[in-house]
């Protein structure tokens, strides 16, 4: 299995690489130590000029100024370096949902900040989104061809936070919260597997118009 698909997909007896950044985010874990970072960052910035194929361990070390050695002592493998270069930048991207959904000052504006920044997130990333246009072979097999296994972690996390604002009254507890967290999932999966010549997906705003007509409503007691 590919490196990235090995790492966006959860096992049996695990959880999957976007379940473990969200658990992450929400606990703040704290920050590696500095040659770690400094491996990260180097395996970032690999990996966003040559792509995971073409990159090797030497090269992150290389470019990290540690010896090959070092490399190996932090990630036994390329497959562990680059789960946790991914994993991190999904991190990025839920601690950054996570300070921004508490300026929405209302259901629909947290459900329009949703959906744009989860697609902007991923198509803007210099490491995810380039992969899906340079190596999509490498990306979108974990998004369609793993059981629903990623599409179902995303899901479940869209689904939870439906249910928090049903607890909090802002939706009404008869939305069916699994469903409309399923259409979401699936709408937004297929805007980044297939890009749409219709919608431009470069266009926050007529994003946010599309989420405002079509996704706001499926909540149908939303403010």
């Amino acid at each position: 299995m590919e490196p990235l698909l090995s790492a966006l997909v959860a096992t049996a007896d695990s959880d999957s690489l976007l379940e473990r950044a969200f658990a992450e985010a929400v606990e703040r874990a704290g920050d590696n130590d500095e040659i770690t970072t400094r491996l990260l960052d180097a395996a970032y910035d690999q990996f966003c000029r040559m792509g995971i194929r073409r990159s090797t361990m030497e090269d992150v070390a290389r470019r990290a100024g540690v010896s090959r050695i070092t490399a190996y002592r932090r990630f036994a493998t390329k497959d562990a370096l680059v789960e946790q270069v991914v994993r991190r930048e999904f991190r990025r991207y839920f601690d950054q949902f996570l300070v921004d959904i508490e300026r929405a000052e209302t259901v629909a504006d947290r459900v329009v900040l949703g959906f744009v920044s989860a697609l902007q997130a991923i198509r803007r990333n210099p490491l995810i989104g380039g992969l899906m246009s340079a190596e999509p072979e490498l990306v979108i097999p974990s998004m369609i061809s793993d059981g629903g296994r990623t599409q179902g972690t995303v899901q479940r996390f869209v689904a939870g936070q439906l249910r928090s604002e049903q607890h909090a009254g802002t939706i009404s507890a008869d939305v069916d919260v699994e469903v409309v967290a399923e259409l979401w999932t699936r709408i937004s999966s297929s805007f980044l597997i297939t890009p749409s010549q219709i919608i431009d997906l470069d266009d926050d705003e007529q994003l946010r118009a599309i989420a405002r007509q079509f996704l706001v409503p499926m909540l149908s007691q939303a403010e």
